[in-house]
């Protein structure tokens, strides 16, 4: 029986939060037991009860929302404003899952030589779940949420430093009435993964998290023949093309980088700038940056904050550093002590070093100067990553042209690429595979079965 224990810590002051004991091999047993047990039922349960209970959870969010932002603030440290919003968002995401589940699960009618035939969309079973520290509350609900609505039951693997957030988010399911069982939070380590992986009662796995962790459950599922979606890291680029509206658009340029402390993998990591308006643009970004509200992280005030542990801290500086031994230059920032990062701005940057090539995860903007537009795109794609691209331009119709050149998951043309739970999320190349959100997240861990009838 395992005796390890997990310790959650507040990166902002290096206090200690709370110990979990790692679940031993005979609890995990109970845990996928249950699971599978409640699938039985679960899988028999009218949407319109489903949905019910949907409703339920969405008023325990709104009504938990102080409670759960603190507790994300205090194990990862983001801005109490943005925990906050994050969860306004889950309860939107709920919200749009109440409305369209039925539709989006409702047999689709094909017309064919049979008297009758149809695609039914079943639910598969137990999916696991391995989620991230960045969005601890976001990530999880995204994935859960039209995963459980199509009739599945679910185990979540979170992430460690969040522990207490992933208790949390069981006891969410729990208080609104979803049978026991439905959602379940397994504090286990990368060694019981695998074995879990392997267990008949598990029939797929989805995964947000580093292209490496990917690749790694990636084969470990492809060895057991269990489908996988995976959601993976980005190097986003955001072109600003000489014609952009940087009075419009300079604070969505900002946030487009430095949200939840740069911790985002849909944020914009290389900023491509076209050369006539490159030194009005590096002004004003530098100036907004530098006007963001550093500092305690449960202040309604602070804008940007600690970085979710230390060790992620010294990774950037690293990246940081080996660009600049490579020829890039520092305007402003690259100074850290422990979890914290300062807001960094980074020029002269090419293919090559770092801060281009890899992905950087905290509040660190490249700055790429190019001569048009031409030049702006060809770098735009020279990633091997694919999660999103953004372009500024008041040339829309223009832009609309190059949406078959970005090869990402997602095109957004004067905004910030984000999530929304109406479209389609997902990347391409080293970002992953499948998508969530929208009718394409629910159908992902359902089985499409063909339905043909003769009388």
């Amino acid at each position: 029986m395992s005796t390890k224990t997990i310790k959650t810590i507040n990166p902002y002051n290096g206090n200690i939060l709370e110990s979990y004991k790692q679940f031993s091999d005979d609890k995990v047993e109970s845990y996928l037991s249950l699971a599978n047990q409640t699938f039985e039922e679960w899988k028999t349960t009218e949407i319109s009860e489903r949905i019910t209970l949907f409703k339920q959870l969405a008023d325990t969010l709104i009504k938990n929302k102080q409670l759960y932002s603190e507790l994300m603030t205090k194990e990862m440290g983001k801005p109490i404003s943005q925990s906050m919003a994050e969860i306004e968002k889950c309860a939107l995401l709920t919200d749009f899952y109440i409305t369209n589940a039925d539709d989006f699960l409702a047999d689709e009618l094909i017309e064919t030589d049979a008297s009758e035939s149809f695609i039914s969309y079943d639910p598969l079973g137990c999916i696991l779940g391995i989620m991230p520290w960045n969005y601890p509350f976001w990530q999880v609900l995204r994935f859960a949420i039209p995963t459980i609505t199509a009739g599945n039951t679910v185990l979540l693997k979170h992430a460690a430093n969040v522990t207490g957030s992933a208790l949390a988010i069981q006891d969410l399911f729990e208080e609104s009435g979803f049978p026991k069982g439905c959602f379940q939070t397994l504090i286990v380590d990368h060694d019981q993964i695998e074995s879990i992986i392997a267990d008949n009662r598990i029939q797929a796995v989805s995964l947000t998290g580093s292209e490496k962790a990917g690749k790694h459950i990636a084969q470990v599922a492809g060895k057991n023949l269990k489908k996988t979606v995976l959601e993976l890291g980005g190097n986003n680029a955001c072109i600003v093309l000489a014609d952009a509206d940087l009075d419009s658009y300079l604070d969505t340029m900002v946030n487009a980088r430095m949200q939840n402390t740069g911790q985002s993998c849909i944020a914009a990591k290389r900023f491509i700038v076209e050369a006539a308006i490159y030194d009005e643009f590096l002004e004003k970004f530098k100036n907004k940056v530098m006007s963001i509200e550093i500092g305690d992280p449960l202040k309604e005030a602070t804008g940007l904050s600690v970085l979710a542990r230390e060790d992620l801290a010294k990774t950037l500086k690293d990246q940081v550093d080996k660009s600049v031994k490579k020829g890039a230059k520092i305007l402003i920032g690259n100074k850290s002590d422990k979890a914290f990062f300062e807001p960094t701005i980074i020029t002269d940057v090419t293919p090559g070093m770092p801060v281009f090539d890899e992905e950087t995860f905290g509040p660190v903007a490249a700055i790429i100067k190019v001569k048009d537009a031409e030049e702006a795109y060809k770098l735009a794609t020279n990633s091997r990553f694919g999660l999103g691209s953004m372009v500024f331009t008041k040339d829309t119709e223009t832009a609309k042209h190059q949406i078959n050149r970005i090869p990402d998951g997602a095109f957004f043309i004067n905004d910030m690429v984000k999530s929304d739970p109406r479209l389609p999320f997902g990347g391409t190349k080293a970002s992953g595979f499948g998508r969530e959100l929208s009718v394409e997240g629910i159908h992902e861990f359902v089985n499409k079965k063909t339905i043909y009838i003769n009388l």
